[in-house]
């Protein structure tokens, strides 16, 4: 691993840790790097991009490096943006501080950036690098990348299966398929996403939080979005309860009904579509439009499958109890499959999807997939 490599991944876990709280920005990690007299590197000056999107990463790292940034090596994930928001650009300042070079991970397709930092930043005499830890860099910022190329957010579908393939048995009672370790797992991946959409059935059967309950980290709980055509969903819910903020996505011909999920605190975002439920495309370009860039799906089979049927989900995290249905819940009757999904997660050769990773957590099996040609795509 090279210099420029080892710094880049220390960036790259900097800004991870900002994941699913600066949308809609994207999450940003910088590093200033220095060199003494004897040629040893020094880390000057840190940042990743703060909760709510601002202030930007290079701006902290700049702040923090001072007098020490002057003729250092910025290591950033994404392109410095060019363009002048709520606060200057970032690439004029590292101009402006002195930087002497610049590595960057990940181009930005935004058209207000798209080269025009890294043109800025040559034209005033800095080195600029790009595509180091490429692959890396850009699957971090997909989020932001498919938002500003494609309208609609990455997706992460996520699902708990049976040993038998069963999601949930046939009553409308709730069912814990896996274990503690695995449920601690999923609360890592909500507080990673900037949202968490689910249905209106898995509401009104399971009642659920879908909030980050891990200690210390409540605060990172993404936005819950439902799934409710015709705003049908009672409002006496565990999802009315405090925060964090709830949306309800449904069909504009039924907004009479959206009243009182209204005036119970939700958020309503309405689809067009007729009489009929909005499609997932759509789904994710109102999400988008909001500011989502990072979306975790995580229902019922048939919202599942709708959105796996789309093409458009782009990572799937498969939960499997080593147990059947019958073993976790011998009233629950025949139950009720993914077939799909559960056909995917046991054998993705030749399918849409290629095999990332298989761990474990407790005696559950967690099966990652991710959508083939995802990462080449985001670097064209």
């Amino acid at each position: 691993m090279t210099t420029d490599d080892r710094f880049m991944k220390a960036a790259l876990r900097l800004a991870r840790r900002n994941l699913g709280q600066t949308w809609p920005n994207p999450a940003v990690g910088a590093l200033i790097v220095s060199q003494d007299e004897s040629g040893h590197f020094m880390i000057t000056g840190k940042g990743a991009t703060a909760r709510g999107g601002r202030p930007h990463a290079e701006r902290i790292a700049l702040e923090m490096a001072g007098e020490a940034a002057r003729c250092a090596t910025c290591y950033v994930t994404l392109e410095p943006c060019a363009h002048h928001g709520r606060t200057p650009p970032c690439a004029q300042a590292l101009v402006d501080a002195g930087v002497g070079r610049v590595v960057i991970g990940a181009g930005d397709p935004d058209s207000r950036v798209a080269g025009k930092g890294i043109e800025l930043m040559r034209s005033a005499g800095i080195v600029v690098e790009t595509g180091v830890m490429g692959d890396e860099a850009a699957l971090l910022s997909a989020g932001h990348i498919l938002r500003v190329r494609n309208r609609r957010p990455f997706v992460t579908l996520k699902m708990a299966l049976t040993a038998d393939g069963m999601f949930a048995g046939q009553g409308h009672k709730e069912i814990s398929i896996t274990g503690k370790e695995t449920r601690a797992y999923v609360h890592m991946m909500r507080a990673c996403h900037d949202a968490v959409l689910t249905g209106r059935g898995t509401v009104q059967t399971d009642d659920p939080q879908l909030t980050c309950r891990l200690q210390g980290m409540e605060y990172k709980s993404p936005v819950r979005v439902v799934l409710d055509s015709r705003f049908t969903l009672g409002s006496i819910l565990l999802l009315f309860q405090g925060r964090p903020p709830v949306w309800i996505v449904g069909l504009a011909g039924y907004a009479e009904n959206a009243k009182a999920l209204e005036q119970a605190g939700a958020r309503i975002l309405f689809a067009d579509g007729g009489m009929e439920r909005p499609g997932v495309q759509q789904v994710l370009e109102i999400l988008a439009r909001e500011g989502i860039t990072r979306l975790m799906v995580e229902a019922g089979g048939e919202v599942a499958e709708a959105f796996l049927a789309s093409g458009l989900v782009d990572e799937i995290v498969v939960a499997r109890s080593p147990r059947t249905l019958a073993q976790i819940a011998p009233g629950a009757g025949a139950g009720r499959a993914a077939p799909l999904l559960d056909t995917l997660a046991r054998n993705p050769d030749g399918s849409a999807y290629e095999l990332v990773d298989t761990f474990k957590r407790g005696a559950d099996t967690l099966t990652v997939l991710r959508r083939r040609g995802l990462v080449s795509g985001l670097l064209a």
